[in-house]
């Protein structure tokens, strides 16, 4: 009778270890997060449908860093290239038609509507200005300039 207690006694124990083991494993990684990037935009939706090319910086009023970005954006503008703020709150019809899931995103639309490049996060104004200057011009920019391509984690490009 005396070594049943024990034996109950020692699986009692190795459950409760068990147990504790169990609750101080870490949780699993979290994957990191994709933003949605759309790859066409019906240039009707936005106020300069005839330029050339269009700059959208998708943004929010609560975005710290969307701000930045605009400011960034609006030194593009050109007879070539229409540039629009696409606030959350003024443009909420656009980010959902566009699944627009994080802020802020620059995309760089050719005349056609097919997003050539774009920018989730914060971008450079360099990798801005370089980047429309090479969808404009290929070949336009320096070689040792990678206009965003390089190291911009953040940067993506449909163009290839």
């Amino acid at each position: 009778m005396e070594q049943l207690v024990v034996a109950a006694v020692l699986v009692l124990v190795a459950g409760a270890v068990a147990w504790a083991i169990q609750r101080r494993r870490p949780d699993p990684p979290t994957q990191p997060r994709t933003y949605t990037v759309p790859s066409q935009l019906d240039r009707s939706d936005f106020t300069v449908p005839d330029a050339p090319w269009l700059v959208v910086a998708f943004t929010a009023a609560s975005c710290s860093t969307c701000q930045g970005m605009w400011q960034k954006v609006q030194v593009l503008e050109s007879d070539d290239v229409a540039v629009q703020e696409a606030e959350l709150a003024a443009d909420s019809e656009l980010h959902e038609r566009y699944q627009i899931d994080g802020v802020p995103l620059i995309v760089i639309v050719d005349a056609d509507g097919v997003v050539r490049a774009s920018f989730v996060g914060p971008a450079t104004a360099t990798d801005l200005w370089a980047t429309v200057a090479e969808l404009r011009e290929p070949g336009s920019t320096p070689e040792a300039c990678d206009h965003g391509q390089g190291d911009h984690a953040d940067h993506t490009s449909a163009a290839g």
